[in-house]
């Protein structure tokens, strides 16, 4: 029996989330509920989970309570087995301060490191939409004895100053690693394609602790992406691992190399629509590869009076009592009553939408009450009237708890 190699994976999860507020006003990004059910920080958990990297520490700061009590209620794995994930929230440990980049919560959690020993450790980000097999991009790293490995996305790269991108050579040795550059690098094999950094590495542990202990002690912003992985990329130590070489079960053609930035309102609410269409753009029903979280106990959806949902998810809980439902996503508990219409909209947890109200292009929060009559954004002066945002693309967003009456 040939041994396995140690690995401990490290979830960054303490991001702020400006850019999707109102929706982390009083959470954390990787905290914000995502497809009815989902919390945004499911998709790399179960990834890893799936990838039997069941040894997890999730790094936390920002307003991070809805987040811990997700990550300790839902996601208990066998202690038996030595299996774990755990969150971690910012201690403090070197002084006081709190983190100042997503290096300096790993050097300030380099107990967890120490402790657990590995021979590799998994670094990635909590809050994109994808499936990932993690242990192929692992054995990538293995066999390539190189000290870091980058996840990178293909994307046209007409688009790609937008992103942080891989410059490679054609063996996949990082030659320089951009920040939006003007004139993006074109791959190899595909001149009008670049990489993109996924925000997802893998590290031999020993130069990982080596480079942040280095980092620390240097005037830099100690962030992964702008500091250390450049440091291995100066050394010739890094390399990048192609996502579209990862095959996961069950995949179909459409959604084989999916992955989605959810960092803004735009985003998240197109990442919404891409699971909704009769062959979605992300499968949420791939059993093969399937998408963990603690189910709400609720009875089925329930629709009467002639109540009606297309090209939609509608969860556990809800009741279309004579209203209409297109091109949407409910959460559970949702109550649409009679004439309303909710058009390309994401409803989250105990939603109630009043007789003849109306909705289009809009995310709505947690526990939010829209009155009889009222429309929400088909008049995006009038939302922004009542002080909702809307998106620069046209979405508007009602925050949590709000009560929308007539003005």
């Amino acid at each position: 029996m040939t041994a396995r190699p140690k690995v401990l994976s490290i979830v960054l999860a303490g991001g702020e989330g400006k850019r999707l507020m109102p929706l982390t006003v009083d959470r954390a990004k990787p905290a914000v509920p995502f497809g009815g059910t989902y919390r945004l920080i499911d998709f790399v958990l179960s990834n890893l989970v799936n990838s039997e990297l069941r040894k997890i520490c999730v790094l936390t700061q920002y307003k991070s309570h809805s987040l811990d009590r997700h990550v300790s209620l839902t996601w208990r794995m066998s202690t038996m087995l030595g299996n774990y994930v755990t969150p971690v929230p910012a201690q403090q440990r070197l002084g006081p301060r709190w983190y100042q980049g997503s290096a300096d919560a790993i050097f300030q959690s380099l107990n967890l490191i120490n402790d657990e020993r590995p021979d590799y450790v998994v670094v990635f980000g909590a809050d994109n939409i994808y499936r990932m097999d993690v242990e192929q991009m692992l054995q990538r790293h293995i066999d390539s004895g190189l000290d870091a490995t980058v996840a990178g996305i293909r994307v046209p790269r007409s688009e790609a100053s937008s992103f942080g991108i891989i410059d490679a050579a054609v063996d996949g040795k990082i030659k320089s690693f951009l920040e939006k550059p003007a004139d993006p690098p074109g791959l190899p094999d595909s001149p009008e394609e670049s990489y993109a950094s996924m925000g997802n590495y893998i590290f031999t542990a020993d130069a990982l602790v080596e480079a942040l202990t280095a980092d620390a002690a240097a005037d830099t912003k100690h962030d992964m992406g702008g500091n250390i992985i450049p440091g291995f990329v100066a050394t010739g130590s890094a390399q990048v691992y192609d996502f579209k070489d990862n095959d996961v079960p069950g995949a179909t053609v459409r959604d084989r190399d999916y992955w989605r930035d959810v960092g803004t309102i735009d985003a998240f609410h197109d990442a919404h629509m891409d699971l909704v269409s009769v062959e979605p753009n992300f499968n949420l029903y791939n059993d093969w590869w399937p998408i963990w979280t603690d189910q709400v106990q609720r009875p089925g959806a329930k629709f009467v009076l002639r109540g009606t949902a297309e090209d939609s998810i509608v969860t556990a809980g809800c009741i279309i009592s004579g209203g209409d439902v297109d091109t949407s996503v409910l959460s559970p508990n949702v109550m649409v009553d009679k004439y309303a219409k909710v058009e390309r909209s994401v409803l989250m947890e105990n939603v109630q939408i009043g007789r003849h109200a109306v909705l289009q292009n809009t995310i709505l929060d947690k526990n939010v009450v829209v009155d009889a009559g009222v429309e929400v954004g088909v008049d995006h002066e009038a939302d922004l009237a009542r002080g909702l945002t809307v998106s620069p693309g046209g979405i508007t967003v009602v925050p949590k708890g709000a009560h929308l009456n007539h003005v």
